[in-house]
């Protein structure tokens, strides 16, 4: 079990935390800005996160940096909420888009997050 975190380490991730956070989701809204449609926004979103955070978790030792990017950064940049939310508007309105749009967002992610992997272990290797 690991040992408890001293209370100026849980304050200062949380800060980077509340930092990369505030630059994830500006770069997500500059990405939905650039993709009008809401879904395939989120679906990008989602994807490039996941090959981003496999690169980073494959390439960066946990500490603060990985907390700043990952947990920050990214978690901010990609969204399960509006997936989930996109996914039952689409049930709606067709529920095969729904259904591909759940698949592809689900494959494509785990895709994604497994190149990541990958890729960060390859460059991490050499």
């Amino acid at each position: 079990m690991p040992s408890p975190m001293s209370v100026s380490t849980v304050l200062r991730r949380t800060a980077l935390v509340a930092l990369g956070g505030m630059l994830g989701t500006a770069a997500r809204m500059g990405l939905g800005m650039l993709i009008p449609d809401a879904a395939l926004g989120v679906l990008a979103a989602n994807i490039v996160g996941a090959l981003a955070l496999g690169i980073l978790t494959a390439r960066l030792p946990a500490g603060d940096l990985r907390v700043l990017l990952g947990t920050g950064v990214l978690g901010g940049f990609t969204t399960y909420s509006s997936f989930m939310v996109d996914s039952v508007q689409l049930w709606g309105a067709s529920p095969l888009l729904a259904v591909g749009y759940i698949v592809v967002s689900l494959a494509g992610g785990l895709a994604a997050a497994a190149l990541g992997l990958v890729l960060g272990r390859k460059r991490a290797a050499s």
